[in-house]
């Protein structure tokens, strides 16, 4: 196993109880900064309590209560961290040291605490939290600093899972390009299916957990290759196995199977967190985040006129006016775009020597006059600025819009299928010349587009882009040949059209792109996205053939509109209450937000637009949706535990009406139709259950909101976590296969443990 540079966190909690993590470890992942969260907040109310001159006998309890019950989950967790530890042997050691100095830490804390029998808990004799906070400050930061080491080291066992499903599918990848028979081919690609299914699944929990957006950005590029080429393979190879002897037919395949290995070793690199040769990838800066950083030096002089040289700021604008060069060079930039961003190239370097001959004066001799002249100079340097970034976002815009209108009738992909089906050679290659050209513009315009983008992950989505057309084409030029040579072949027909249909795809994503990218310059917020797992497993029959899902006609889409629109104004009000909550950690908060993010990507189906292509997808969608559903009603179902018993039965009414409502969802998702009558009518059932679930979120979200305060409020704590029981384990054990032991001892049980260190809090 690669090392996992995962080696754990810096969490700090409030400066006045003075604790701190280990400084020299890091936390990548949301699941290990959650779980240590509640342990953060039970240790800092207990340091933080008032040292009053009188103490009642309820606050020792408390106090009491609280030392115990910390020890207490401790030691259950210390329990899950050394099974971890038996079932890993490479991890072994390590885990051992940390769940022994956690275990150290719970009963050093247990012994401070130790005072509801004590009549003077002051008394020299017995040494307490009364008479050593510095005791308890320094066990309280063992206790982080271990706990957050086992949770590291756990952590590592799913890079570890990530990286032996990468290695599986590489293997059986080798397989599948040296076989010479259909049969071994169609036996070999089941298990790669069922290998690329489980991959998929491991990677997109990671990267639903990752905390960085760029590294989220990334992996949802690279499991977008993975789940396309997966069908591009399918086809290129068995192209290639009933025309083996045919050039173009191989390269077509290489260039897939090339592309696979790519995308996997860049997942690889993402859970790693390493590059190859101990590179760092560094992509050259954007004109809109340079324009940002700029101006942002450029306002800090009205605090600080000494913070940075004048040669830093020129070098600044230099190398953004060297970027605007990517416009005015461009032969798809219209003249009037390019004039407009000469001249405000021009005025720039202008405004910045204003400003720099002032500022200079200002560090001389501070007169209020030269005060008022450099502001003057800095709102004239800003105001250039903006402008030249408005400039160059309307360029790359307007282009890119033309551009997706121009080639949204897919002409020369239904020309080369034509001329391919005629084995007509001299006008597959005259195709291909318009195809190449095509690529060329739209590679020029996801260039453009990243410039102007506005945020990391939509400049990761550009170049992604940029990489998928400049890939795509040659491989759909290779495929047309195969069919120009062998026009009778019915599978060179097959991937002529699914090579067509992928550049469709980014097409359409294009489309998608641009929306997010004008929002947030408008500075509204972007257009959701949900990343599309590959299917769950299934049959592969004898010959491989893809079940077609349905689209809708203009009719039918006509039709679910309606309920879209509800749909679509459910997301918004969920949205809006998920905002009014303080803690936007909260489970409860990150489910409410994840199902309005899947039902406005099935909102955005309704229109024809979005990541959701056809029926098959929605029904996926809705499918992750209903389940989503379900584990916040178990989040609901705990909450009501916390909560004041008078609260409690309305609050599990709303969750058993939830779970009954994503049931009947999922049912529904689930089943078989065929026709396109039936799929029309699973369609509109889908989108109204789930309109109906979206709904009961809308009344349950302000009522947890409400019973959260009102907890706080009133006796500043919530009630005691019910205890954990010891058969969780055995029961979790017996739930999976043997090879899955390894999800049995992993974050999950461990967030379970943590989770139950929330006992109480003393006011």
């Amino acid at each position: 196993m690669a090392t996992s540079p995962c080696s754990s966190s810096g969490v700090s909690s409030s400066s006045s109880s003075g604790l701190a993590a280990d400084a020299g470890l890091e936390i990548r992942t949301r699941s290990v900064e959650q779980t240590l969260v509640p342990l953060v907040s039970q240790i800092t109310t207990l340091i933080n309590h008032k040292d009053k001159p009188k103490r009642s006998d309820k606050t020792l309890q408390a106090i009491q209560r609280v030392g115990q019950a910390v020890n207490l989950a401790v030691g259950r967790f210390v329990t899950v961290g050394e099974a971890i530890a038996n079932e890993n042997h490479e991890l072994k050691e390590e885990m051992s040291v940390a769940c022994i100095e956690a275990r150290r830490a719970g009963e050093t804390i247990a012994q401070l605490t130790d005072v509801a029998s004590l009549d003077h808990p002051e008394s020299d004799s017995h040494i307490t939290i009364f008479t050593d906070k510095t005791g308890v400050v320094k066990a309280a930061r063992l206790l982080l600093s271990s706990v957050t080491k086992v949770l590291v080291l756990a952590d590592r066992i799913v890079i570890k899972q990530i990286i032996t499903s990468r290695n599986k599918v590489l293997a059986t990848m080798e397989q599948l390009e040296k076989v010479s028979s259909f049969q071994e081919f169609v036996q070999i690609f089941s298990q790669f299916g069922n290998e690329m299914v489980e991959f998929a699944h491991l990677t997109g929990d990671r990267q639903n957990d990752l905390k960085d957006d760029k590294k989220k950005a990334r992996m949802a590029a690279s499991r977008a290759v993975l789940e396309k080429c997966t069908m591009m393979l399918l086809t290129a190879s068995k192209t290639c196995l009933r025309h083996p002897d045919c050039e173009s037919a191989r390269i077509n395949k290489d260039g897939v199977f090339h592309r696979m290995r790519l995308a996997l070793e860049q997942v690889i690199e993402i859970v790693t967190d390493s590059r190859p040769n101990g590179e760092n990838e560094m992509p050259p800066i954007s004109i809109y985040s340079g324009i940002t950083e700029f101006k942002n030096k450029v306002e800090g002089l009205r605090e600080n006129l000494y913070f940075l040289s004048k040669e830093n700021l020129s070098t600044m604008l230099e190398v953004i006016l060297e970027h605007t060069e990517d416009f005015t060079d461009s032969a798809y930039t219209s003249h009037e775009h390019r004039e407009h961003i000469l001249e405000l190239s021009k005025q720039a370097k202008m405004e910045l020597e204003q400003l720099v001959s002032v500022w200079m004066q200002a560090q001389n001799q501070k007169t209020k006059d030269l005060m008022e002249d450099l502001e003057v100079a800095i709102l004239k340097t800003c105001q250039c600025m903006n402008e030249l970034k408005r400039e160059v976002h309307s360029a790359a815009t307007s282009l890119a819009a033309d551009l997706l209108k121009y080639h949204t009738d897919h002409m020369v992909l239904k020309a080369l299928k034509i001329t391919g089906v005629e084995g007509n050679l001299e006008a597959v290659a005259e195709y291909t010349c318009k195809l190449s050209e095509q690529k060329e513009q739209l590679v020029e315009m996801c260039r453009l587009l990243r410039h102007v983008s506005g945020t990391e992950p939509l400049e990761i989505t550009c170049i992604h882009a940029e990489d998928t057309f400049q890939v795509t084409g040659p491989q759909i030029i290779s495929a047309a040949e195969t069919l120009a040579l062998h026009p009778s072949s019915k599978i060179a027909k097959e991937n002529l059209e699914v090579f067509c249909e992928a550049w469709e795809s980014q097409l359409s994503d294009m489309s998608v792109l641009l929306r997010e990218i004008n929002d947030v310059f408008e500075g509204r917020r972007g257009e959701k996205r949900v990343y599309l797992s590959l299917p769950r497993p299934g049959k592969h029959n004898a010959n491989l053939k893809a079940l077609k899902p349905v689209k809708l006609d203009t009719e039918e889409q006509a039709k679910i509109a309606k309920l879209g629109l509800e749909l679509h104004l459910l997301t918004s009000d969920v949205d809006s209450e998920t905002e009014k909550w303080e803690d936007q950690e909260n489970e409860i908060v990150q489910h409410g937000q994840g199902m309005s993010s899947m039902a406005y990507s099935m909102y955005l189906f309704t229109r024809g637009e979005g990541l959701l292509k056809t029926t098959q997808d929605l029904f996926h969608q809705a499918e992750i949706f209903a389940t989503e559903g379900t584990k916040l009603a178990a989040a609901l179902q705990a909450f009501s535990d916390q909560v004041h018993n008078d609260d409690k039965p309305l609050l599990l009414l709303e969750a058993e009406k939830l779970i009954a409502t994503c049931k009947q969802l999922q049912i529904t998702a689930k089943a078989s139709v065929q026709g396109k009558s039936a799929t029309f009518t699973k369609v509109d059932a889908c989108i109204l259950k789930t309109r109906n679930v979206m709904t009961l979120l809308c009344q349950l979200l302000p009522l947890c909101c409400k019973l959260l305060r009102k907890n706080k409020a009133g006796n500043g704590c919530l009630k005691p976590a019910p205890p954990w029981r010891e058969d969780r384990i055995r029961t979790g054990t017996k739930a999976h296969a043997p090879e899955r032991r390894t999800e049995t001892f992993g974050i999950k049980s461990l967030e379970h443990h943590v989770t139950n260190m929330t006992f109480l809090e003393s006011k």
